[in-house]
Order: C-alpha cells, then sequence, then structure tokens
C-alpha cells in the first residue's frame, strides 16, 4: 500500500465527529483536499484533516499555509505513509508538530477477541445519545477505565480510551476494547476505526488492530486576538 484511501478517513472522521458531539466535517473551502470540523475547545477551536497528503503534496501544502494564516486556533491532522515527507511540508509552513507517532488502524470486529474483567472490576455499559460508553468499576464503584465508541453504518469508531494510572497493568484495556467491540457488533458494525497514542498501540496491536498510517499532527500559530 502506498497512500491510505481518502474515503477510509472520511469514514473514521464520520464517526469521529459522532462520537464527540460535533458538528459534520466541512470542506475546507479554496485549499487542499481537506476537511473541517469545528472542535470549540480552548487552543483547539479547529481541525483540518487531510485527505491526500500522500498522492497530492501540493494539496497538503495549500492545507497548510490555510491553517498557518487561519484567524482561530487550528490543528492539521495527517494520515501518512510518508511522515517525513509530511513534517518538512509543514514545517516549511510555520506549523508546530505537536504529534508524530500516532497510528491509524481497522480491524475486523468479528474477529475481536474477547475478555472480560478480573475481579473485583465490574463492567457498566450505557448509552450517551448515539455514543456507547464502556466503564470499568473497581470494588469501591470508582471508575477505573472509561472509553466511547460511535456506530455509524457499519463502521464503528473507537475514542477516548482511558485507564486511571492507578489500575493499569491490569488487564482493563483488553476488557475494555472486547467490551466496545461487542457493543458495538450487536448494533451492526463490522470495521473498527481508530486513531492511535504511542501508549496505545501495543495493546491495540495484541488485539489485532492492524496499522493503515501514520499519523501526524500540527498546529498553527497563536494569533493574538489584540491584532
Amino acid at each position: 500500500m502506498t497512500k491510505i484511501e481518502p474515503e477510509l478517513i472520511r469514514r473514521w472522521l464520520n464517526g469521529w465527529t459522532v462520537a464527540r458531539a460535533l458538528p459534520e466535517a466541512e470542506p475546507v473551502e479554496s485549499a487542499g483536499d481537506g476537511l473541517r470540523s469545528e472542535c470549540d475547545q480552548p487552543g483547539r477551536e479547529v481541525e483540518v484533516f487531510a485527505l491526500r497528503a500522500d498522492e497530492e503534496p501540493e494539496s497538503l501544502a495549500r492545507l497548510a499555509a490555510a491553517v498557518a494564516a487561519a484567524r482561530q486556533a487550528t490543528w492539521l491532522t495527517v494520515p501518512t505513509l510518508r511522515p517525513d515527507t509530511v513534517e518538512a511540508v509543514v514545517g516549511a509552513a510555520g506549523l508546530e508538530l505537536l504529534h508524530r507517532s500516532e497510528w491509524f488502524m481497522t480491524t475486523d470486529l468479528a474477529e475481536h477477541p474477547q475478555h472480560a474483567p478480573a475481579a473485583p472490576y465490574e463492567r457498566k455499559v450505557h448509552m450517551e445519545g448515539p455514543v456507547t460508553v464502556v466503564s470499568l468499576h473497581d470494588s469501591r464503584g470508582d471508575v477505573a477505565a472509561r472509553g466511547t465508541i460511535a456506530v455509524v453504518g457499519t463502521d464503528a469508531i473507537a475514542d477516548r480510551i482511558e485507564t486511571d494510572a492507578a489500575h493499569r497493568r491490569r488487564g482493563l484495556g483488553r476488557a475494555m476494547m472486547s467490551a466496545l467491540a461487542e457493543a458495538a457488533l450487536a448494533q451492526g458494525a463490522r470495521t473498527g476505526l481508530l486513531i492511535a497514542s504511542e501508549e496505545g498501540q501495543r495493546l491495540y496491536s495484541s488485539l489485532g488492530w492492524r496499522h493503515q498510517a501514520d499519523v501526524l499532527i500540527a498546529r498553527g500559530p497563536v494569533v493574538s486576538s489584540h491584532r
């Protein structure tokens, strides 16, 4: 594989915006081939996602220039199989590289291994709108781990997978991903999609998730509101 398919990025982004209750992403006007999401977070008001960074470097350069010139605090997320090239392009545009080692990963949910949480942990599953939330609780009822998954069509986008530092190395990550996969299958999903932090990559790989691309994340310069 020489590039990541733009449609795969679109599918992940469709689910990610649902998972985070964000407006549907829209095309970036008069720039490269990308999508723009209103994140409305301090220091991350807007995020732009490059769709064809590997096959159209000039498109990425236009997106990076648009991010650099944005009046709002804007991030640029780039799935790629050519991270060195992408790093050079975003650097030339004056963007600050935040993350270089994240992975875009997929899996066949029907083949996802199942792991129940060991005692004394218990699993709770509930819906928050269209999003399934799984939490693992200790014997005192405190949340030891939490994660969400959003199903869009046959895709399930896992997001915000977290284990409390005091409860790590107890198999809770495996139990969490198993519960999320089970919930997604019950809703008709077949393909799992996620962007993995460097810390999560070993866990997801051990559960059969496959690396599709590296993901680089950069941000534009902070623009003073007093200009």
